[in-house]
């Protein structure tokens, strides 16, 4: 079984996704102490790493590990925060090469915003590129969609895969699409379960999929569905998004319905047997936040051919 190490873990989606692809976890680091909470939750026999990736740490165990992952924040590249890139102090994405560049794993798989494709960083992507190159990578940058993977919610994002060259011809990213379902189709049986007579209409008016959750951050975002316009589509499909709900509606309820946090889970791809640490605020921010796991679990299931592939190559050729 291929081993991989994740950066940034947070609630779980990227490792999910890994562990849906066959990756064994190494070590999975995160900050977080709610989102490390849940990942123990989840998966005690995970090693979950309750680190910050700017204070010192002995990366060089993990030398030659198969796959070097990170969903790593993405405030720098963002088009609702600055925009300040590489400069801004919350940047892990520089971090996360030098961390490649000292363990040398086989493969990097880092997922960021749509933002990160943006002009305004064309030279910081060249930078990241030249230096992975200058140790052997070749680097591609992919934006995907997350309603391409079944997953019901626009959810744009960029994933850099970097492979050592021996392994770099071997991949490729061509996906055949799973159409997602809507989110009156896959929120219809939580919004009924407490029976509130009006799930039904609800689901079939909620025909589309979700607009892109928004988790925020520490400093800002609470336990709503985002910005205004934001919060507007969300109402377009009949959802109330000024706030999270502690429950499915009731019998007698009125009105637009909330989300709850496991139905924003399941609205990022979550399983409902995924449980997340915390009160609302936190627990939501964890599920907001998150990449996909079927998004990660299919760009995982590519690197993991391309470098099963070329050892069996080398093996033979041995």
């Amino acid at each position: 079984m291929l081993k991989s190490v994740e950066l940034c873990a947070g609630a779980g989606g990227q490792a999910l996704g890994l562990e849906l692809a066959e990756f064994e976890h190494i070590a999975l680091f995160e900050n977080d102490p709610h989102a490390c909470q849940t990942l123990r939750l989840n998966r005690p026999n995970w090693n979950v790493v309750e680190h910050d990736l700017f204070q010192d740490y002995d990366f060089s165990q993990f030398r030659g590990v198969d796959l070097l992952a990170g969903g790593l924040p993405c405030p720098p590249f963002s088009k609702a925060g600055k925009q300040l890139g590489e400069g801004d102090e919350r940047n892990l994405f520089t971090r996360g090469v030098e961390i490649a560049e000292l363990i040398q794993p086989k493969a990097v798989m880092f997922e960021n915003v749509r933002g990160m494709l943006d002009r305004a960083f064309d030279d910081y992507r060249d930078y990241i590129e030249l230096r992975l190159r200058k140790i052997g990578y070749k680097v591609s940058w992919h934006l995907l969609n997350a309603s391409d993977f079944g997953v019901p919610q626009l959810r744009p994002r960029v994933v850099m895969v970097a492979l050592k060259s021996t392994f770099a011809d071997s991949f490729n990213l061509d996906f055949d699409v799973v159409k997602a379902p809507t989110v009156g189709e896959k929120l219809k049986d939580l919004m009924a379960a407490n029976g509130w007579p009006g799930a039904e209409h609800w689901a079939q008016n909620a025909n589309r999929i979700a607009p892109t959750l928004v988790g925020g951050s520490k400093k800002h975002g609470g336990p709503d569905l985002g910005p205004t316009r934001a919060r507007q589509a969300w109402a377009e499909l009949g959802v109330e998004g000024r706030t999270i709900a502690d429950e499915n509606p009731a019998s007698d309820h009125t009105g637009m319905p909330r989300l709850t946090v496991r139905m924003a889970a399941r609205i990022q791809g979550f399983p409902d047997s995924w449980d997340f640490y915390g009160r609302k605020t936190a627990a939501y921010r964890q599920v907001g936040n998150a990449f996909p796991p079927p998004v990660a679990a299919a760009v995982a299931q590519k690197i993991c051919h391309a470098l099963n592939k070329q050892d069996s190559v080398l093996a033979l050729a041995g």
